[in-house]
């Protein structure tokens, strides 16, 4: 047997890890992070605060009480977004990725005892996301419509359906993608933080007494008195403050560490104190806040329209960022193998992470449009809100016990002085967010569970489909070659099959569709190239793009050949173009033209086992479905355009 092994980096080019960027780059790049990063805990001060004082918390504004729930505002904004996520968190980069699938990923690769509870926690915290997702459209552009109120009642009536209006706009120009917009993300979001960060200086310049707030005393004295409930409800209400605090580490691929942290600190953190502490500094002063809205309070009767636009766009900016985010958190999802393939559209040629999902688009649309005419106001939804994020923080703290242990090499002590003090203090966030879980609450959380479920049964049943579909397959690559240089006769035709394990020395499986191609036609093609997909658990594959296994090659007889293809999670998986590429530089026996290909897929035919219980047999259905409404995985390599496409219908039983 003639076999020969090659391996070369791919000639398509790859995409990398943000390099450092000059300082015309680097400010292009602040300016996107103020825009992108920081819109959904930028527009926090239009309710957090309520939530406090006007919200079910109901916090008696007693100056003792102002400064203990500022000094918690104060002190929550600077360890979970400055401290854990700026300086911490943003470290643990996975090729320049992070996220909540950098985080499964680095953890996947080390796991050890215990870590697949860790796994399905993280799978858990990707499905909070999305209940993130449906909610902070609906609440950041329903509190900034909310405006209208403090302008005059007569708009009360209408305030839901121009929200309702404003996110139909919204979710409607998705396809059109976000390059043209987003160039006017960062300069909105800029203004934005300028103009809250002087509303709250001109409210402490009139009532310095608040600079006591940033003493944690006063902090810890007003949670010893409110008494455990209540305590629990003002937890819940400060956690707002940090909403979109996870931002950070989702977005690091697309901005990188430094440009990030530069428009934490030189921007965003001093603005978001600024009028926090202005907020504070209104309620000290003893004035009443219109219409139950403390921050339209520190505007002047003649700016607060304007104000209530400039909410209303920054809102609005704010929301395409977490509905961007969803998009980008299902294409890592589908690429990791953790949800079923829906239509992704790119919709820029130059940007592979400028994506749309139409299905996923509808769905958050669906959900806000529901939520808004279900709570009627932003301070009803902040019920809802919160809860999701701070289950997401806990999650990434205990993750980070393995990424400081095992990548960062820290000591014992260090780690769990660390780690251990974020984790309670995210679980102590989650507690006070639950004490709202039948007000609302139990929104993010449905969300997350259904899609925590879906990720599961998709896990499950393609892990239960590859066995079913390997126990079929009873040839080895050493019985394919016999056969091949044995027949004497072909069918002419270059022939793909693609292989789900893999093909790379004589003694592997051959793919089950071999075997059934040889018994219907007692022939082989000419030319048989095996297609292995590889999906490592990584952002980006570097080297080894690809690697051909020459099992047999002649002039008379044709080739048998292994061809073994790695797509990292955040790549086009174009499989057809890397193939035509690797023709047209003759490392496999094809035609640079896909007309002349011909590609063999399979369709498991999933029957369930006669010992299958009830509850798997449910789990089962449910797997059935989701491959349903799943586009199946040849098209999502882009095959099946120019390529001829055979599709083999094989019954396989699932155990």
């Amino acid at each position: 047997m003639q076999a020969g092994f090659t391996r070369a980096q791919g000639p398509i080019e790859t995409l990398s890890a943000p390099s450092r960027p000059g300082r015309g780059r680097l400010g292009a790049l602040t300016i996107g992070a103020i825009g992108v990063v920081f819109g959904d805990i930028g527009t926090s001060p239009l309710y957090a605060i309520d939530e406090i004082f006007i919200g079910p918390a109901h916090v008696e504004p007693s100056a003792a009480n102002v400064l203990g729930a500022l000094s918690l505002v104060v002190w929550t904004l600077t360890l979970i977004v400055v401290i854990k996520y700026a300086w911490l968190v943003l470290r643990a980069e996975n090729d320049g990725e992070g996220g909540v699938f950098a985080l499964y990923s680095l953890v996947y690769r080390v796991r050890k005892k215990g870590g697949g509870f860790l796994l399905w926690s993280l799978m858990l915290g990707a499905g909070l996301l999305f209940g993130d997702g449906m909610i902070t459209p609906a609440i950041s552009v329903l509190s900034a419509v909310e405006g209208l109120d403090v302008i005059t009642p007569a708009f009360a009536p209408y305030v839901a359906p121009i929200t309702i209006v404003l996110l139909t706009g919204l979710f409607a120009i998705q396809s059109r993608g976000t390059s043209g917009v987003g160039a006017i993300f960062g300069p909105i979001l800029a203004v934005w933080f300028l103009v809250i960060a002087a509303l709250g200086v001109a409210e402490v310049w009139r009532e310095p007494a608040i600079f006591a707030a940033f003493d944690p005393l006063h902090g810890l004295a007003f949670l010893r008195a409110a008494g455990l409930r209540q305590s629990m409800l003002i937890v819940g209400a400060v956690m707002l403050v940090v909403t979109g605090g996870e931002a950070l580490y989702a977005d690091l691929g697309h901005f990188g560490a430094r440009p990030i942290r530069i428009g934490l600190f030189v921007l965003v953190y001093p603005a978001l104190l600024a009028n926090y502490l202005g907020q504070g500094a209104y309620l000290l002063s003893g004035a009443p806040a219109p219409y139950g809205k403390l921050f339209y309070a520190l505007a002047p009767a003649s700016l607060v329209a304007p104000l209530v636009a400039l909410a209303t766009v920054a809102t609005i900016v704010a929301s395409q960022a977490l509905i961007s985010g969803a998009f980008s958190l299902t294409s890592q999802a589908i690429g990791i193998g953790l949800l079923p393939r829906v239509d992704i559209q790119h919709t820029h040629h130059a940007h592979a992470g400028q994506i749309y999902a139409p299905a996923i688009n509808w769905g958050l649309y669906a959900g806000c449009v529901a939520l808004v005419l279900g709570f009627r106001s932003a301070s009803a939804m902040a019920a809802a809100y919160g809860l999701a994020v701070a289950g997401v923080m806990l999650v990434t703290s205990i993750a980070m016990f393995v990424i400081a242990r095992r990548y960062w090499n820290w000591g014992r002590v260090a780690t769990t002085l660390v780690w251990g003090g974020f984790s309670v203090l995210s679980a102590l966030f989650l507690a006070g967010s639950s004490v709202k879980i039948f007000e609302g609450g139990f929104v993010p959380l449905s969300v997350g569970l259904a899609v925590f479920v879906v990720m599961a049964t998709w896990r499950w049943g393609r892990k239960a489909t590859f066995a079913a579909y390997l126990a079929r397959s009873r040839l080895t690559m050493e019985n394919v070659v016999a056969m091949h240089r044995g027949s004497g006769r072909y069918i002419e035709r270059n022939a793909l099959i693609m292989s789900p394990t893999p093909v790379r020395h004589p003694t592997d499986r051959a793919p089950a569709l071999v075997g059934l191609l040889w018994e219907r036609y007692g022939l082989l093609p000419r030319n048989l190239i095996l297609v292995e997909i590889v999906h490592p658990k990584v952002p980006y594959v570097h080297k080894d793009r690809y690697h051909v296994t020459v099992f047999d090659r002649s002039d008379a007889g044709g080739c048998v050949i292994g061809v073994r293809l790695q797509f990292g999670f955040m790549e086009e998986q174009n499989v057809e173009a890397l193939l035509e590429d690797m023709a047209r530089h003759r490392e496999i026996d094809l035609s640079p033209d896909p007309r002349r290909w011909s590609v063999h897929v399979s369709h498991e035919n999933l029957l369930p086992s006669r010992d299958m219980n009830m509850l798997r047999r449910m789990r089962f259905r449910l797997f059935l479905f989701l491959r349903l409404v799943s586009r199946p995985a040849y098209y999502g390599y882009g095959l099946g355009d120019a390529v001829q496409m055979s599709v083999e219908i094989m019954p396989v039983r699932v155990r």
